[in-house]
């Protein structure tokens, strides 16, 4: 008979389950997302990977995706039914600001700390329009980076320092920025793989 039981974290309550007196994580978790605005063009690209615990599940996750008529992008980090669930709701407030992402994201960062029940998803989102990156987190906030680049998830500083330094070093265009950042991300984060999918606008 398995034993579950519930751990507070840094990063919010995970559930644990036994397995020969060794209690593992039992969510769906890790990737690395990464958005980058250079001149004109916005690119976001995520690995495929998702963990179930100590075992790799699948690897070819779409974790990046369009809305909106394809004018903006989303891509999401964390529990995997916590993050869908959190990108509906992104999806709902962008069409009721009509593709407006600053008051979408506001908003939904409102929802985020004020609902009781949206307050227990542990996931992170990161969206785009041809204009702005934000990073939308459940503590409420919404940060639009200074450098034109941010990462989140397990590797998401790993990918976010690589394109800190693309963009200063090389003549690189955002899209090929995001993706040569991943790939050294999957070579460092074992949360993280080498199947990239990638939207742009």
């Amino acid at each position: 008979m398995s034993i579950e039981k519930l751990i507070r974290t840094g990063n919010g309550i995970i559930r644990m389950r036994e397995n020969e007196g060794v209690f593992y994580n039992m969510e769906f978790r890790g990737t690395t997302v990464l958005a980058v605005k250079k001149n004109e063009n916005v690119a976001m690209a995520a690995d495929g990977q998702v963990t179930l615990g100590n075992t790799v599940m699948k690897g070819n996750a779409k974790k990046v995706r369009k809305i909106f008529d394809g004018k903006i992008i989303v891509g999401f980090a964390g529990a995997t039914a916590d993050a869908f669930t959190l990108f509906e709701r992104f999806e709902t407030r962008v069409k009721e600001y009509n593709g407006d992402i600053t008051r979408a994201a506001v908003e939904l960062a409102k929802d985020w700390r004020m609902d009781r029940a949206l307050r227990r998803l542990e996931a992170m989102l990161l969206v785009a329009d041809k204009n702005k990156i934000l990073l939308i987190s459940g503590t409420g906030d919404v940060i639009e980076p200074e450098e034109g680049v941010i990462g989140i998830g397990s590797g998401g500083s790993f990918a976010y320092s690589a394109a800190l330094a693309y963009m200063d070093s090389a003549d690189l265009p955002a899209g090929e920025i995001a993706l040569k950042s991943l790939k050294i991300a999957s070579k460092i984060c074992i949360y993280t793989n080498d199947n990239f999918v990638m939207e742009e606008i």
